[in-house]
């Protein structure tokens, strides 16, 4: 899973028992060499589903840590694409990989908590890879209603999720048991670091959307084949605002 250029067990643990922030600050550097970026063929297929919902002038990339949601987005915008993170070590790293011109659309970014955005009526697109797991339900209805206030009328929020693991498969128990330590850990230790796999169920996140008054559509990522019930593995989430 780890590339010897990613981070050492020791450099983890330090990370695991920082705050979120200091945490991400610490592991930027080597974050690109992790599992935990998000894959290219992920960005590519959300991508490729965006592209026949544009055209978009701006687009944004809400918690963009090292910038691989805006390289995903600079293909789809004509005008600017724009990162927020409010780590910036994460930042630090993403203005040193991206590119800021080179002939496509203008790049900029801005540290700033997720749960309170510093823009207005602003983007025709925002996106966000592999976030939403450092957000505690309860958390939910004020960062959909951030990215809907950046968003301008007829914006899109879009975002991959995928459907839950079968209980007969390893990767539900990892699962849980990872969402066990973490929740242990917060108890015992502090600051806490709020980093949970399965607090963003489908049905869950699109009632909090539609409450923050989005309209919801879902489109199949087919490229990731479907489940034995037919349904879907990953699916693309765009919640447009009216």
């Amino acid at each position: 899973m780890f590339t010897s250029q990613g981070p050492t067990l020791r450099e983890l643990a330090v990370q695991a028992l920082s705050s979120i922030e200091r945490g991400y600050d610490l592991l930027a550097p080597k974050f690109d060499h992790t599992p935990f970026r998000t894959p290219d063929r992920m960005l590519h297929a959300v991508a490729d589903t965006l592209r026949d919902l544009g055209p978009f002038d701006a687009g944004l990339d809400v918690c963009c840590g090292t910038g691989a949601g805006v390289e995903t987005l600079r293909p789809l915008c004509r005008e600017r694409v724009t990162g927020v993170d409010f780590s910036a070590g994460m930042l630090a790293a993403a203005r040193a990989t991206v590119p800021g011109r080179g002939g496509g659309p203008r790049v900029e970014w801005v540290r700033a908590d997720a749960r309170a955005l510093p823009f207005a009526d602003a983007f025709d697109l925002a996106v966000s890879f592999g976030a939403f797991g450092h957000f505690l339900p309860a958390e939910r209805p004020r960062l959909f209603a951030e990215v809907f206030g950046a968003l301008r009328p007829g914006g899109m929020f879009a975002f991959p999720i995928g459907a839950p693991p079968p209980r007969t498969a390893p990767l539900y128990w990892a699962m849980l048991g990872f969402d066990a330590v973490m929740r242990v850990r917060n108890a015992l230790w502090r600051p806490p670091f709020v980093m949970y796999y399965r607090t963003f169920p489908l049905r869950e996140v699109r009632e909090d959307l539609v409450r923050a008054g989005f309209t919801v559509r879902l489109y199949p990522l087919e490229e990731f084949g479907r489940r034995a019930d037919g349904s879907p593995n990953w699916r693309l989430v765009v919640a447009r605002k009216g």
